[in-house]
């Protein structure tokens, strides 16, 4: 019956924010479903509180919908193993005692012993969140799509405040960006326990805001956000525009971490100069370090995507099958994932073995018509207007570098985007051989792999394309 909870969570994750799902569905565990009791655990206190005080109704419509009827959800708190205390001499002084149960010598990320850090209790208004342990470099599916952002995020993780910072990544949503700042995350953690690594979005870092306002406890926020943080990872930083106060706060913030070399990584759906109604100052520190995009992934990697998940959940998928998957829904991997677990459902509740033919049934009220990318004609009128060529010349058979030149970055951007074969990209232009396109996107990929100005122009051009 797993596959109940699974098919209500993937229907979860289309109807809250990526970061609201990462952190408060991703640490629910699936126990047991019994006696329309569906029964799950989680290791913190005050995330079950906070579950079940804002998505105890969500979770149990959702259930019921999977279930078809009526459906309770009960949460239980699993406590972590107990440490023992630090024993330390009676003959020691009490101050120095309180010293040798507070701090710990730990090696950095060079292999230097660092100094101590101070271990601080828990603050109630600041409560921690336990990082995914599932989300990690080696749990990534890396494609051309990702292949620079992901780069840059080991790049970080093995060297923080010293590779690239702020590490700014923007893309869609459900295509892996809180997937990487908890890879960041959990690496750093595994180099160094004690690193102080804060995670929280941008729409909770005005909550907090507020919070510190309205009760006087402005100190306390601007001590954990600037004193007692060796990172910071702040997702959905889009969410910042408009809201004065909170740009004020996160500018002396950030420059506070910045002037401390403390690591600092942002998420954005957007590009920073494409963030409405936010300080310029800010968007300028935005830029300080390495912008990396991430783009929704080509056939290949949605295909390894979704046969990734369907090994680690033990699930026998054919390679038609995974194919069909990977071919009518491509721009979200959390709905790409979320479409294999409704697949997998409908099979077990039906009792039919797992075809091509089921997973379309099971699909058909799922996958959006509109989730078809910008069109061979789209693409080729937006690259002919940024280089100021004709169309006509494009698909033509000059070879002039003023015309291949945008030729070949067209090709690359109809294969990336439109889901056009490699035939039926060479047809559209002019009848150019399949082999002309492999050529021209190979060329255009390893640039964008290695040269920062072609990168930057087709990122350019990728923000002029329709969604």
């Amino acid at each position: 019956m797993k596959f109940i909870w699974e098919t209500a969570l993937s229907a979860i994750g289309r109807q809250v924010t990526s970061d609201s799902f990462e952190r408060f569905f991703g640490r629910l565990v699936f126990d047991t479903y019994d006696g329309d009791v569906c029964r799950l655990t989680v290791d913190d206190q005050f995330l079950r509180d906070w579950i079940d005080d804002n998505y105890r109704g969500l979770l149990e419509a959702e259930l019921e919908k999977a279930v078809g009827r009526p459906c309770k959800v009960a949460l239980r708190v699993a406590l972590p193993a107990v440490v023992a205390p630090v024993v330390v001499p009676a003959a020691v002084p009490p101050a120095v005692a309180s010293l040798h149960a507070n701090t710990a010598s730990v090696p950095g990320a060079s292999g230097i012993y660092l100094p101590a850090v101070q271990v601080d209790a828990e603050d109630p208004d600041f409560p921690e969140f336990p990082l995914n342990p599932h989300y990690t470099f080696d749990s990534f599916v890396v494609g051309p799509s990702n292949q620079f952002v992901f780069a840059a995020c080991e790049s970080v993780a093995k060297k923080p405040a010293r590779a690239y910072n702020p590490l700014f990544i923007y893309g869609g949503t459900g295509l892996g960006k809180t997937h990487l700042l908890f890879a960041i995350a959990n690496t750093l953690k595994a180099q160094n326990p004690s690193i102080r690594i804060n995670y929280l979005s941008a729409e909770e870092f005005t909550n907090q805001l507020i919070k510190g306002i309205s009760g006087r406890g402005m100190d306390a926020f601007r001590e954990r956000y600037r004193s007692r943080c060796d990172v910071l990872l702040m997702d959905d930083v889009h969410n910042l525009a408009g809201k004065e106060r909170t740009q004020e706060e996160f500018f002396h913030t950030f420059n506070a971490l910045h002037q401390s070399n403390k690591q600092i990584i942002l998420t954005s759906d957007k590009f920073p100069q494409d963030i409405p109604k936010l300080e310029e100052r800010l968007r300028s520190r935005f830029t300080w370090g390495l912008i990396a995009d991430i783009m929704p992934p080509e056939l290949e990697t949605r295909v390894a995507i979704v046969e990734r998940k369907a090994l680690r959940d033990g699930v026998n998928l054919a390679p038609d099958v995974s194919f069909l998957l990977a071919s009518r829904i491509r721009s979200n991997v959390r709905e790409l994932e979320g479409a294999l677990t409704r697949v997998v459902a409908f099979c077990s509740l039906s009792g039919r073995p797992l075809t091509r033919e089921l997973a379309a049934e099971a699909l058909k009220h799922v996958i959006a018509e509109g989730d078809k990318g910008p069109n061979i004609e789209t693409i080729l009128r937006i690259v002919a207007e940024h280089f100021d060529v004709k169309i006509a010349d494009i698909r033509g058979p000059r070879r002039h570098r003023a015309i291949a030149h945008p030729r070949s970055v067209a090709m690359y951007l109809c294969r990336k985007h439109s889901q056009a074969s490699f035939p039926q990209i060479g047809e559209s232009f002019g009848g150019k051989d399949h082999t002309t396109v492999i050529h021209a996107c190979k060329k255009i990929e390893c640039a964008v792999a290695t040269d920062g100005a072609v990168r930057a122009l087709i990122q350019s051009i990728e923000r002029k394309l329709p969604a």
